[in-house]
């Protein structure tokens, strides 16, 4: 037999042999949605994310609610998280469709094949890197995680746009399950099965009705002839039905189980199950989790030097702030989240003197944009940028106490900021310069 013919015949075996109940095209749409719905959400609060970080000209972010970020960051983490089981599953359910005979049959079936290959790609290398940076496994890349995390992004909302283009007619035919199902609870056939040379067989091995070669020759023919000693149940019997029903029942419960074990970093309702995930509630200095400390940062000495002062410039305009001077300007106490872009979170009272109190002491405008500086020497975000929403809120302090104490090294003393609505890593610790830009 022609080689061509010989892999035709195994893939048309495989394909029959890994065929099950839970593999249908109602169930591929019904796994589709939701992990088109997790990708969709972290997309959008992933963007979001990156334009706090890296805003255009033209940008002007909401501070309030104050939660804002610390919910969407928690929903960005934890969506991505769930897209392990739900990718997992949904791959599941197809894991048929890969072996297709001929592999390719059409300039379509070639865009959504390939459109497949870079989707599940792109998102289990975005998946993957993303959980590793939630633990902070920055050895594990030589690359910029942030740009590719966010260039990954496109690659799979793009491929995901081509995706379901191309397989809209069977994602409508089977998308609401009342138009799915035959009266005895047998899947409808699909609405491509003219263009699928495998649709119309109903033999294990259609080669061997060709050629009338017996399947059992060799060791793949002997090993499918094994595998079809006990046929798997047909679609409209009550083992199927119970079949797809353990499968969802798995799948949600698999997604049920990861996010109430990682979420309690992000919120606090799921505090008490937190037991996987890299940070957690009130732990950390005065009850409160870091992740730079000031040791990785390189500040151990310069944070806690005498002489230490926080400058703030504009224009020619300049006034140099010690410790005692900061405590002496009116002081005001602000409860607001840290939240990190790791995603985890903790609300705390924080303590000091308003931005723009310093700000009007060298004359800024109300409109000041504002270059934040700090003393780290290791690390990135040593050096931020404030818009003036942010810069003028009542809530924006050079924060000196935590908890009614003064602030541990590792949550920035002598003095750092704390602003609504903003990333942790813009929340500059251990400060040194303020200019307005």
């Amino acid at each position: 037999m022609p080689v061509a013919a010989r892999v035709q015949r195994t893939l048309h075996q495989v394909r029959h042999s890994v065929a099950a109940p839970d593999r249908n095209p109602r169930m591929a749409v019904v796994i589709g949605r939701l992990l088109g719905l997790a990708f969709l959400l972290c997309f959008a609060t992933g963007l979001y994310s990156h334009f706090l970080q890296n805003p255009a000209p033209w940008m002007v972010f909401p501070t309030r609610p104050v939660w804002i970020y610390q919910v969407s960051q928690g929903l960005h983490i934890t969506a991505g998280i769930a897209c392990f089981p739900l990718l997992l599953a949904k791959l599941y359910t197809v894991f048929p469709e890969l072996f297709q005979s001929p592999p390719l049959r059409s300039f379509t079936h070639l865009l959504e094949r390939a459109s497949i290959a870079v989707l599940v790609s792109a998102s289990l290398v975005q998946i993957t890197i993303g959980l590793l940076n939630t633990y902070q496994a920055y050895a594990w890349f030589d690359f910029s995680f942030r740009l590719t995390h966010y260039a990954l992004s496109w690659v799979i909302i793009g491929s995901l746009a081509v995706h379901i283009g191309v397989k809209l007619p069977l994602i409508a035919r089977y998308w609401r399950k009342r138009d799915s199902y035959h009266d005895d609870g047998s899947v409808l056939e699909r609405v491509d099965e003219e263009d699928d040379p495998d649709a119309a067989l109903d033999v294990p091995d259609e080669l061997q009705r060709l050629t009338g070669e017996t399947p059992t020759r060799g060791v793949t023919g002997r090993v499918f002839a094994w595998m079809d000693k006990t046929p798997p149940p047909a679609n409209d019997s009550a083992d199927a039905r119970t079949s797809r029903r353990g499968f969802l029942t798995a799948v949600s419960a698999a997604v049920g189980a990861v996010v109430v074990l990682t979420a309690g970093q992000s919120f606090r309702i799921f505090d008490a199950t937190n037991l996987f995930a890299p940070r957690k509630q009130g732990v950390g200095p005065q009850g409160l989790p870091v992740n730079r400390t000031a040791s990785a940062a390189g500040v151990l000495e310069s944070a806690v030097a005498p002489e230490w002062t926080l400058a703030v410039s504009y224009g020619g305009a300049r006034e140099v702030f010690s410790l005692a001077r900061l405590g002496s300007l009116p002081q005001h106490e602000v409860v607001l989240p840290i939240a990190c872009v790791e995603g985890w979170s903790q609300y705390a009272p924080w303590r000091g003197p308003r931005l723009r109190d310093l700000l009007d002491a060298v004359g800024a405008p109300a409109d000041a944009h504002v270059r934040i500086t700090s003393l780290q020497e290791r690390g990135g975000f040593g050096v931020t940028e404030m818009q003036p929403e942010f810069v003028r809120d009542e809530l924006t302090l050079v924060a000196l106490q935590l908890y009614g104490e003064t602030l541990d090294i590792d949550h920035g003393y002598p003095a750092r900021i704390i602003a609504p609505g903003r990333p942790g890593v813009l929340q500059t610790k251990w400060l040194s310069t303020i200019e307005v830009i």
